[in-house]
């Protein structure tokens, strides 16, 4: 506005101009005061330059105050673009003490209804961190990573995603780890899988979030557990979905809480087809240890390459040892092995002398969403150590994968495994039916494995 008042100025002072000389140029040539009205004539003529010249210097360079495009000033911004403005806008609350949420609802394929949600977030002042639609249709499910204010309650902004046309929106507390984006999260995943196939299920739980995978081997027909109902590329239904596996087998995912997309159906298809390329697979690194008599042991990952050893080992076990082990016949320990060796279930840690005799075997099983550890030491090699060695391990294992716990069956009688239990100094918990003795260990995160104060270590890379 104030651009257009002065250029009306200085046209009037133009014309202004114009006129008086015209005037004056009249009187000039056919008035007898020819020369007095020539100088008047420069005076007003050098009036108005000078008032010209005083106008441009005052409002020419003068910062706008009013009706521009552009704002400044931040305490002229209008009250509804504060109300919609992330959390990230408000130097003076940085410091406020946020949380983190992951979050999902559905709604309407249809343009604004993502903008809808995102009013509603930032209107609680919640920012959004991630976003990530998986299309369904006539619906979308978007996936949130979101900061929002401590003092904000899960219950609020599912009412506020509610109001905006959002449903079925399910939302839990998130870490760190959830701020890595999706296609980094994925690619290192598949890393993971191509370097160990035992990563496979812990792939998918992290990819799926909290959920229950079982691997079910192939079965004969007519049994309804085997793959024969389940195609080549897989089944999706709702919560549940099925993956064929290596040799045959069938990998269950089942998560009650909230419907699988298919969005993550594929990726977690692509997982389980990187794993079935690959074949078996597993870390060959070995750690050498020293044992106070002066025997050397060697600490490895086995899988099925080892079943032969494992059967010897069996053979020069007694039968009480194989009976605590197995809670069984002892005739069919051996039938056990190719489950327990298998990467596909868990992993295995193998003990085994110089001369290459395996005397002990610890598995770490992956039981739906729980984990199982268990131990087998030879006879001769009991009560030196070794089992407290490998489960101090198996459990640093458990840690790394993200477990929350591990669980060993054994017998009262086995004082060995309670006191390697104890030895881990974690919250147990005990339980016994039947005569079985359960024993669960809470982990905690920040737990990792020091090498034991008993022997001197010496670690060996292929």
């Amino acid at each position: 506005m104030h651009h257009w008042r002065r250029d009306v100025v200085e046209l009037a002072a133009l014309f202004t101009a114009v006129t008086v000389a015209d005037g004056v140029a009249n009187l000039v040539g056919h008035g007898p005061g020819g020369p007095a009205l020539l100088s008047v004539s420069a005076a007003v003529l050098v009036a108005t330059a000078g008032f010209h010249t005083w106008w441009a210097r005052r409002h020419g360079h003068a910062p706008p105050t009013g009706d521009t495009d552009t704002d400044t000033d931040t305490d002229a911004r209008p009250r509804s673009e504060e109300s919609q403005a992330g959390p990230s806008e408000f130097p003076s609350e940085v410091a406020e003490e946020s949380t983190l949420w992951r979050m999902r609802t559905t709604v309407k394929d249809a343009p604004g209804s993502l903008a809808a949600l995102c009013v509603a977030l930032a209107g609680h002042r919640v920012d959004i961190l991630s976003l990530q639609t998986h299309p369904l249709g006539e619906d979308t499910v978007d996936e949130f990573l979101l900061r929002a204010p401590g003092s904000l309650a899960a219950a609020e902004i599912t009412r506020a995603l509610a109001l905006a046309g959002g449903s079925g929106t399910w939302i839990e507390r998130a870490d760190a780890h959830d701020l890595v984006d999706a296609p980094t999260r994925v690619l290192g995943l598949a890393t993971r899988t191509a370097l160990d196939a035992a990563e496979l299920p812990l792939a998918l739980r992290q990819l799926l979030g909290r959920c229950t995978i079982r691997s079910l081997p192939a079965t004969a027909g007519g049994s309804g557990r085997g793959p024969e109902g389940v195609p080549v590329e897989g089944v999706l239904e709702d919560t549940v979905l099925r993956l064929r596996a290596v040799a045959g087998g069938v990998i269950t995912v089942e998560r009650p809480y909230l419907p699988f997309t298919p969005t993550e159906f594929a990726r977690a298809r692509a997982l389980v087809e990187l794993d079935a390329r690959l074949g078996p697979r597993v870390p060959r690194g070995q750690d050498v240890l020293t044992l106070p008599e002066g025997d050397d042991i060697t600490v490895r990952r086995a899988d099925t390459g080892d079943l032969e050893a494992a059967k010897a080992m069996h053979e020069r076990c007694s039968a009480r040892t194989l009976g605590i082990r197995y809670h069984g016949p002892v005739a069919d320990a051996d039938r056990y092995l190719g489950h327990l060796l298998s990467p596909r279930f868990g992993r295995t840690l193998a003990v085994q002398t110089p001369s290459g005799r395996v005397v002990g075997l610890g598995h770490l099983l992956w039981d739906g969403d729980e984990t199982e550890v268990a131990l087998l030491i030879e006879d001769q090699w009991q009560r030196r150590g070794v089992g407290t060695e490998l489960l101090g391990r198996l459990v640093a294992m458990a840690v790394d994968a993200g477990c929350d716990s591990v669980y060993a069956v054994t017998q009262s009688s086995n004082t060995g495994m309670v006191a390697a239990m104890r030895g881990l100094g974690l919250p147990l918990d005990y339980q016994i039916e039947e005569g079985t003795l359960v024993i669960t260990a809470r982990l905690e995160k920040s737990a990792t494995r020091e090498p034991s104060q008993r022997y001197v270590e010496r670690v060996t890379r292929d």
